[in-house]
């Protein structure tokens, strides 16, 4: 079994920054799901898997979900969460270089107010690219909205890893490094 070692970003060279930032992009932009950690007020784990949508300076996660959901119960408890991204590659067996994944660590919040018309566009426009489909699947802002049954969230990116692949070839140990 692997060990899980952070690696530092403050080692990289320029080039393998350069990398690291492209490799974060590219998984952003292609990964469809996102797999959400959180705890009870109990302290019962969960996750989930949802689609999001991303934004950058500094990175943001948008997701929205039913306000009876575990997820959601837990993070009105509890806002701390954390998750992962991956692409598993199309080709059969391991290619190293078409596989890639993430974690994260963050706070969560209901998104309401003036920020629910920050994001509202935005996060269908990027789950929906097709004006018809977005159309047929967009919930209005007032059902989004208190007593509504469902809500948008934001998850403010903290922590963010990626898995390190510089080394495994050689030594197979599962590191992860961490951007600023």
């Amino acid at each position: 079994m692997s060990e899980i070692a952070p690696a530092s970003t403050s080692q990289a060279t320029e080039p393998e920054l350069k990398n690291l930032a492209n490799r974060t992009r590219r998984l952003l932009s292609q990964a469809r799901y996102l797999n959400l950690a959180t705890v009870s007020s109990d302290g019962r784990p969960w996750v989930a898997t949802l689609e999001y949508a991303w934004f950058s300076d500094p990175l943001r996660f948008v997701y929205g979900s039913a306000v009876s959901s575990q997820h959601s119960r837990d993070v009105a408890a509890s806002p701390r969460v954390s998750g992962s991204l991956f692409l598993a590659g199309g080709s059969a067996g391991l290619d190293i270089e078409a596989v890639d994944g993430a974690q994260f660590s963050g706070m969560c919040a209901e998104i309401s107010g003036a920020d629910l018309g920050r994001y509202h566009a935005a996060f269908y426009e990027a789950l929906f690219p097709d004006d018809q489909q977005r159309a047929q699947w967009m919930l209005p802002p007032p059902s989004l909205q208190a007593p509504a049954d469902h809500r948008l969230y934001l998850i403010e990116v903290e922590q963010w890893w990626l898995i390190d692949t510089r080394t495994w070839e050689q030594d197979r140990i599962d590191r992860r490094v961490e951007l600023p």
